[in-house]
């Protein structure tokens, strides 16, 4: 037990609590914090408390006699620690202060020795490691430089007490409060995340910036934690570059180890994220935390090897990873076959010590890029000086430097600012328990905290590890970027680079701006790998697992046993002749057996066969499986080797030869609209052309015959009279257009009849089946019935599940109208039976393939094996073994009868083109007549009834229009000889004005005017 200094300079204060002395000593004349808890027991029941206390935050502190025991001193301490639990919670993280100094060891950089005001800085360190040691040395080199130069911060010096935790996080938080107990600016942890995600609360609380280059988690975001700074870049950049990496060498499968700790599972996770983006499946293998012996990495690693993925991922502790690489090692898992990659824990261990690069070789690792300088060499220079040889300088060593710079930066910021150091109280410290029995008061509030942290934020400098400045979204460092590393033989030898603009490249990131980016797939580059084994060739990602069978199911069928048939243990036909051809294109062996699924009796249900497969109980299945949208949510189909899709197989029966087969392709009311449009056509031409176009006059016999030739003349485009008006060519244009078309399909359909088909049926397709009641078969175990029932809406009261060779009975009996199952099955049973035929189309697509589990890299490599088949005719070769030696049935069901709904747009079109025609042409000739009517009303023949009108206005437009255009031209001119006669103007000068104001024609023979009130006549001569 510590007893403290001079027990007269102290006061005690006693807690009596269930039979037991607590004692608080605290020491006045010491500094602040200084206190002493002291338990009046013996160390049996202290160990007991401690164990319960301590077991809070994991920790567990046995004594040499007591660790036989344990078991049941752990009980006796959960049993005495409920009842302490409540009151030692509260007063623990002060009462214990005084055994950091037992249980840590303490270093101090002090600048007070150089005279002026000290600037307190904290750094909790978590182990006596080499690596901790080279951020140590780092973190003591930047104070002294920084020191060495007082002008930095205007005569004040830096003071760096570093404490290690040696791992514990009891410690690490009894070291955080002695620190904020100090007046502490700002804290350094260099340990993982766990830490960091404990002591953000203090932070948070005294606005002391906490910092940190190696507790690197993604999920420490700004928002939870606003006073934490990552000097070094995020995992989350590290996985995204490994994520390129993969991409880049295309692996799509691979196994992750870590520890299941804060940081490296988090960092998994958002590897897990990126390689989602690249369709890459995750397989993950995680590690305790503690106690990692050599026993659990030997099971962990052999479970690795029974898996499929040979690419291994290594995100674990510096210790942990090497271990474990030399339990690779002895296990030959770090030889030919296998690929590693670990994440910067090894660059930064090998920097470190070289002499581990044996346990590595062709293993490939990542390190933060740090570019060239002066500065950086300086230090390189006097670093064998600094560590007096006992360590390397490794990257994280200048990501520690360049904390204390950011540190200084931004306290220089502050000082020039006009800030001051200055702390307050914590009012919520103070109301615990009254501040009656503990020295509260020392956890005081940072009050620049808060200025001093955006001043970091602000950064803008040049460091060892290159410029430095921080985003403002997610406070990580700009432009991060990592080298690709290559471990060859005693050599860490530089293959590429990653940068968040460029991705995986050769190009180095200080030769590209910042704000470029530029990730083409030409740009993604990388240099040539020694791969684990000394071999450049890159291994497969994947390949079987020794000793371990593939469990493949195959349905027993009962019908179709072409296609799959069982023999005793094995199975033939063509789906296994495929399968079995695909697997000799494997770069690997693959040992499997067959699971047979199905009674014998009847086919299985092939949803329940890939069911077995999303249930693990099967690995794979083979057979004639459609790919079916609900299947692969279950599991990963193959490319197709097969094309399938629903049809209709329908009873046919011989079409009798007969006279009139000529007009069968056409419905009658096809036949008979067809006649009438020819008619209307014709009329409507007519209507059009009579009053312009010669062709189109005569006598009524001659019109009559005019019109039945021209209209039924298009149908061979042998019509012989021109179109003049214009109205009359945009519908014969129409009209020759939809001829086309129905003598195109007129022409097919009877050259399909008296060439090829010679059979018909009721059925025509699957749209004549949905509109009946028929019932309809299918085959058992087809996904047809699910189909029909779910996405044509057809009762499963007319649905009748059948066996292969039921077909053919089923149809001749009546029992179904027709069959609707996959091609392949009846293109098969067609080969057999001619008097059965496909009605109408194929009516889905759904090609066949085999399935595997859900990720399996089977699934990929057996589908670039299939198209190797089809390229080299393999696959075709397969097909006609066990499908094209049947006979072949050369009949098909009768062509479908065309409809007059087929042609309905086409006439629809010529319908609407006639009747604007012909309004178009009514509405000019009804403005002639209104021009005509005057001198009509004038006629001593002109009567005013309706008839009369009629047959005027008719007779007007039976008139030929150039008549009727010199008439009124006519009586244009009479009317203005008269007009002249009245103005006294004598008669041969009234025709001679006429003639030169174009009111008479040239040509025109003779004008009748009035000469003393008689008609005379004057000829059309020059002296006229």
């Amino acid at each position: 037990m510590y007893s403290g200094a001079d027990n007269k300079a102290m006061f005690m204060q006693q807690m009596s609590l269930a039979g037991w002395t607590i004692e608080f000593h605290i020491n006045h004349q010491q500094p602040r914090w200084a206190s002493v808890l002291r338990i009046g027991m013996d160390w049996t029941l202290k160990q007991t408390i401690m164990a319960r206390v301590f077991g809070i935050f994991g920790i567990w502190f046995p004594s040499p006699a007591s660790q036989a025991s344990e078991p049941s001193l752990f009980k006796e301490a959960v049993q005495f620690g409920t009842l302490l639990q409540r009151v030692i919670m509260r007063l623990m993280l002060v009462w214990l202060l005084s055994l950091v100094g037992a249980l840590s060891s303490g270093v101090s950089v002090d600048g007070g020795k150089l005279g002026g005001e000290k600037v307190s800085i904290g750094a909790i360190l978590g182990s006596n490691t080499m690596n901790q040691q080279v951020m140590k040395i780092a973190m003591e080199t930047a104070v002294h430089d920084i020191n060495s130069n007082r002008s930095i911060l205007g005569g004040r010096m830096l003071s760096l007490r570093m404490l290690d935790s040696n791992h514990s996080g009891f410690v690490s938080i009894m070291s955080a409060l002695q620190f904020m107990g100090q007046e502490t600016v700002s804290l350094i942890v260099t340990q993982t995340s766990v830490m960091a995600h404990v002591l953000w609360h203090l932070a948070n609380e005294l606005h002391v910036p906490l910092l940190s280059f190696t507790a690197l988690d993604p999920v420490l975001s700004p928002v939870q934690y606003p006073y934490f700074l990552q000097t070094a870049p995020s995992d989350l950049y590290q996985m995204a570059a490994l994520a390129d990496m993969i991409n880049y060498f295309g692996w799509s499968q691979l196994v992750a180890i870590y520890t299941d700790d804060e940081q490296h599972r988090n960092g998994i996770t958002a590897l897990g994220d990126q390689l989602y983006k690249i369709n890459c499946f995750l397989n993950k293998v995680t590690l305790p935390p503690v106690n990692v012996d050599q026993t659990l990495l030997v099971n962990e690693l052999l479970k690795v090897k029974m898996m499929g993925p040979r690419v291994v991922v290594l995100h674990i502790p510096i210790s942990c990873g090497i271990e474990l690489l030399k339990v690779a090692q002895k296990l030959g898992m770090l030889e030919t076959g296998y690929i590693w990659i670990a994440t910067s824990w090894l660059s930064t261990a090998l920097d470190s010590d070289p002499e581990l690069n044996k346990f590595a070789q062709g293993v490939l690792t990542l390190r933060p890029h740090t570019p060239d300088s002066q500065m950086k060499r300086d230090l390189i220079s006097r670093w064998s000086h600094l560590s007096n040889g006992s360590a390397d300088l490794t990257a994280y060593g200048l990501y520690a430097y360049d904390t204390i710079l950011v540190i200084t930066s931004a306290l220089k910021a502050f000082f020039d600012n006009g800030n001051d150091l200055s702390f307050s109280s914590d009012p919520a410290l103070l109301r615990l328990m009254g501040g009656r029995l503990l020295n509260l008061s020392a956890l005081s509030i940072f009050d620049g905290g808060k200025k001093l942290l955006d001043d970091m934020l602000n950064t803008h400098l040049t460091g060892l590890t290159g410029p430095i400045s921080f985003n403002s979204t997610d406070r990580s460092l700009s432009n991060p970027s990592f080298d690709v590393i290559n471990v060859v033989k005693n050599q860490l030898r530089m293959i590429g680079y990653w940068s968040k603009q460029s991705g995986v490249t050769r190009v180095s990131p200080d030769a590209h701006s910042s704000t470029t980016q530029n990730r083409s797939m030409s740009s993604q580059l990388l240099g040539s790998v020694v791969w684990p084994g000394g071999s450049k060739t890159k291994p497969l990602e994947w390949t079987f697992p020794p000793g371990k069978k593939l469990r493949v199911g195959v349905p027993i069928r009962v019908s179709f046993q072409d296609f799959v048939l069982r023999n005793h243990t094995h199975a033939t036909g063509y789906c296994i002749d495929v399968f079995n051809a695909a697997l000799r294109l494997l770069p690997y062996a693959v040992h499997y057996e067959f699971k047979f699924i199905g009674d014998g009796h009847k086919n299985p249900s092939y949803d329940d066969l890939v069911k077995l497969i999303g249930m693990n109980e099967l690995d794979a299945a083979v057979g004639d499986i459609t790919i079916i949208n609900n299947r692969t949510r279950i599991a990963d189909f193959t490319q197709p080797y097969a094309a399938s899709g629903l049809v209709v197989l329908a009873l046919v029966k011989k079409v009798e030869s007969n006279a009139w087969a000529f007009e069968r392709p056409f419905t009658p009311a096809l036949w008979a609209i067809t006649g009438a449009c020819f008619l209307l056509v014709g009329a409507v031409i007519w209507v059009l052309e009579h009053r312009i176009n010669e062709e189109f006059r005569g006598t009524a016999r001659k019109q009559v015959v005019t019109l039945l030739w021209f209209s039924f003349s298009t149908l061979f485009y042998a019509h012989r009279e021109n179109t003049v008006s214009t109205l009359g060519r945009v519908v014969l244009v129409l009209w020759l257009f939809a001829v086309l078309v129905i003598q195109s399909s007129y022409t097919a359909s009877l050259t399909s009849r008296l060439t090829v088909e010679q059979l018909s049926s009721e059925i025509t397709g699957i749209d004549s089946l949905t509109t009946s009641n028929d019932r309809i078969g299918y085959q058992v175990g087809s996904f047809a019935a699910s189909y029909l029932h779910k996405q044509l809406n057809i009762p499963n009261s007319r649905l009748i599940a059948l066996s292969g060779d039921e077909y053919a009975n089923a149809l001749l009996q009546g029992r179904v109208a027709a069959v609707v199952d996959e091609k392949p099955y009846i293109d098969l049973f067609l080969s057999n039976h001619c008097q059965f035929s496909i009605a109408g189309l194929q009516f889905t697509k759904n090609d066949w393939g085999f399935a595997f589990q859900k990720g399996s890299p089977l699934a990929p490599d057996l589908s670039t094996a299939i198209l190797k088949l089809a390229e080299d005719g393999t696959l075709q070769k397969i097909n006609d073994h066990w499908l094209g030696q049947h006979g072949s049935c050369d009949q098909h069901a009768s062509g479908a009868v065309r409809p007059l709904e087929d042609f309905a747009g086409l006439f629809a079109i010529c319908g609407v083109a006639c009747v604007l025609a012909l309004l178009i042409s009514f509405f000019k000739v009804l403005k002639k007549y209104k021009h005509h009517m005057p001198e009509i009303s004038h006629s001593p023949t002109y009567s005013s009834s309706f008839s009369a009108r009629l047959r005027t206005f008719v007779s007007f437009i039976d008139q030929k229009e150039d008549d009727i255009n010199r008439k009124l031209e006519r009586n244009h001119t009479f009317q203005s000889v008269e007009e002249k006669q009245s103005q006294g103007m004598h008669p041969l000068d009234t025709v001679t004005d006429n003639v030169q104001k174009g009111n008479i024609r040239k040509g025109q023979r003779s004008v009748r005017f009035d000469i003393a009130g008689e008609r005379s006549s004057a000829s059309n001569s020059p002296r006229a």
